[in-house]
């Protein structure tokens, strides 16, 4: 444990690049005042490395209250759910990847796993009775929702510098504080849409995969304009990011199931509808502030009314994955259906829990969607299995 730790931490304008803010002169040495530019802290008395923040940040852990007390001496603000605290993005990788690894948004795992559960859903309905889920599949997927994910991310930036510029949570992003160009960032779109190819026609009944895989691409490319333009663009975003349960019933059989996938399907679609309202909710202000939509902002500022309607979501995920389930011959309803049901309950405690004004409350009960992905995933499992 070092008692006077010396360290390189980076921080946004706002909070500490300011000639009229600065830290008391025995705590901090200036270099520059850009946003990401290097502040060194002296004379904290800190470990090396805040494992258990970074923990707390990825897994919906809670961080000590030592951890708490160095993270709101670094910087952290309250008006933002997305602190510029240190990841292994800084640790490890060269700082000339960095910015696309920021761009590619690989340090938040989040938006890989949301769109992962989709694809792993599809995959585990469709195996054989007493099967385990084909874990060729599983990898393909795995890896395509990582490289689609970060692609998604790149075209979200491109469309949206502007706007980023001026929201508290995005102005940070590597296109909105100019660490990267569009020309770059285009390059580096290229190139993950070439990993996603390969993904794509490494797949089995490659020309029926291929067709649907490429069906989605309009989704990936028009979403972030549709804040701009409908009161409704978490629609389309689930549309987008559960296009997976589509992709591994094609993958296994090579035709489509609608009875089946479709139910499927839908209940992804409501279930974005809720963890992106819940997500949408920290934004509010300077979305409407710029003219933009949202859910979080269709659905009013009447606390009771908005989590009623994303009550009535969760309730139709519910229904639409039962309902998937029903379908299947070769599916155990009793331990399908209690999975179900647990998962169901994690929503209600999501938006029962959730404080719609506060950003750090706002962002845990989004990232805590993994598990809701993972107890689907594992009632499918079961429900073959047993």
């Amino acid at each position: 444990m070092m008692t006077m730790a010396r360290r390189a931490f980076r921080f946004p304008r706002n909070i500490l690049c300011s000639s009229e803010r600065k830290l008391p002169s025995n705590q901090c040495t200036f270099r520059t005042c850009r946003p990401y530019d290097i502040i060194l802290i002296q004379q904290l008395h800190f470990p090396p490395r805040n494992l258990s923040f970074r923990a707390a940040r990825y897994f919906g852990t809670s961080p000590s209250n030592k951890d708490k007390e160095e993270h709101e001496i670094l910087g952290t603000c309250s008006d933002t759910s997305d602190p510029p605290i240190l990841t292994w993005v800084d640790d490890y990788v060269p700082a000339s990847l960095r910015p696309y690894a920021r761009l590619a948004r690989i340090d938040k795992p989040i938006g890989t796993w949301l769109l992962l559960w989709p694809c792993f859903w599809s995959t585990a309905i469709a195996a054989p009775q007493g099967c385990f889920p084909d874990p060729y599949l599983l990898g393909l997927f795995s890896t395509g929702a990582f490289v689609m994910r970060g692609a998604g991310c790149t075209i979200n930036d491109m469309w949206d510098q502007d706007i980023d510029r001026q929201v508290h949570r995005t102005a940070l992003r590597p296109l909105a504080n100019g660490d990267l160009t569009q020309t770059k960032a285009l390059g580096f779109l290229a190139l993950q849409l070439s990993l996603g190819l390969g993904v794509l026609v490494s797949l089995p009944h490659t020309y029926y995969c291929f067709a649907w895989g490429a069906s989605s691409l309009p989704l990936v490319v028009v979403y972030p304009l549709m804040k701009r333009y409908t009161n409704f663009p978490q629609v389309v975003l689930g549309l987008t990011f559960n296009w997976g349960a589509w992709m591994g019933w094609a993958a296994t059989y090579g035709t489509m199931d609608y009875s089946i996938v479709a139910p499927l399907y839908g209940a992804g679609v409501t279930w974005t509808l809720v963890y992106d309202t819940i997500y949408a909710n920290q934004d509010k202000k300077d979305d409407a502030a710029l003219g933009l939509k949202s859910t979080a902002l269709t659905f009013g500022q009447d606390v009771k009314r908005h989590k009623q309607i994303l009550h009535f979501f969760a309730i139709l995920t519910y229904g639409q994955l039962i309902l998937a389930g029903y379908d299947v011959e070769n599916l155990s309803m009793l331990p399908y259906t209690a999975g179900i049901t647990a998962a169901y309950g994690h929503l209600i405690w999501q938006i029962r829990t959730a404080d719609l004004d506060n950003p750090h409350n706002l962002a845990a009960r989004f990232r805590s969607n993994a598990k809701v992905g993972a107890v689907v995933f594992g009632s499918i499992v079961a429900g073959k299995l047993f």
